[in-house]
């Protein structure tokens, strides 16, 4: 069973065969239906259908000969709700099954993004018709979670947003100009890196890390796309699983100065979320390209 399921509403799936009626009734009542045919003639499904706004069950597979749908696996997703960044993505296919993992080297995250890819049919379109590298591509980005909280902001006056602003905005071009191998900027990112880590050693000490570290986004366990992630709140709300009635919270989150929207269930959040607020806890990473002719 997907460990993310509960995040959409399906907490109280418990067996193989509660699971396959909502396979099944994903797939007989799907609201959208994609197809494609892969460069080995195979034809492959992704029928999907939401179980509330935004939020729902995805089913992937082939048809065979007799054109009879052969299920292969299934994902819960959110869909993202703006574009987070317009930085170049690269797409590849995993080894077990006809799912794919996006990556983009995102500088203001100070990681390397990789994310589960929920349009993968208009990919694999692009990719038979030859149209790679396409230019004006952007990203959206969504999460689920199955653990987090929320939890009280660091309070700033406006100035000292407006200098954290601009320091942000500097070294965000630094980063800009070390990606093309400006040796002044990389050492100056190594200096600001050094000071930053004597500043904070010193803090520490006598303060907790949640009020000096505004926002954080790295890495979580073994699996490339899961992450640990802590943001400000710039929206919520809540919705209800038609099928279960269990209640959701989607928010949207604002994290390294870039902005996804992370849906968890409501017994699995604590605390109530709220704008301004802010969410910590561990995402499983999805993402849609937008190509710019759709």
């Amino acid at each position: 069973m997907h460990k993310f399921l509960r995040a959409v509403g399906f907490s109280k799936i418990k067996d193989r065969k509660e699971l396959t009626a909502l396979i099944t009734s994903s797939i007989q009542n799907a609201q959208r239906r994609s197809y494609v045919t892969n460069n080995e003639n195979v034809i492959l499904a992704e029928f999907a259908r939401d179980y509330a706004d935004e939020i729902g069950v995805a089913v992937c597979g082939e048809f065979d000969d007799e054109d009879k749908f052969i299920y292969e696996y299934y994902y819960p997703y959110l869909i993202p709700s703006a574009v987070s960044t317009e930085e170049d993505i690269n797409v590849e296919r995993h080894a077990a099954t006809y799912s794919y993992a996006g990556v983009c080297n995102e500088p203001r995250l100070g990681v390397t993004l990789i994310f589960y890819l929920q349009n993968m049919v208009p990919y694999i379109k692009y990719e038979n018709e030859n149209k790679f590298p396409i230019k004006g591509t952007t990203l959206s980005l969504s999460a689920l979670s199955i653990k987090g909280q929320i939890m009280m902001p660091i309070a700033k006056t406006e100035e000292e947003k407006e200098v954290a602003k601009k320091k942000s905005n500097y070294r965000n071009k630094l980063i800009n100009n070390a990606r093309r191998g400006d040796e002044t900027a990389i050492e100056s990112l190594t200096l600001d890196d050094m000071d930053l880590y004597t500043t904070l050693s010193k803090k520490i000490r006598k303060q907790d890390i949640y009020s000096l570290v505004d926002t954080y986004f790295m890495p979580y366990g073994v699996e490339c796309d899961l992450y640990s992630v802590l943001g400000e709140v710039v929206a919520s709300k809540k919705v209800v699983n038609r099928f279960t009635d269990e209640a959701v919270y989607i928010m949207r989150i604002s994290c390294n100065e870039i902005e996804f929207d992370v849906c968890i269930n409501e017994a699995d959040l604590l605390g109530e979320p709220a704008v301004g607020r802010r969410f910590k806890g561990n995402i499983w990473m999805q993402g849609m390209i937008n190509y710019p002719d759709n």
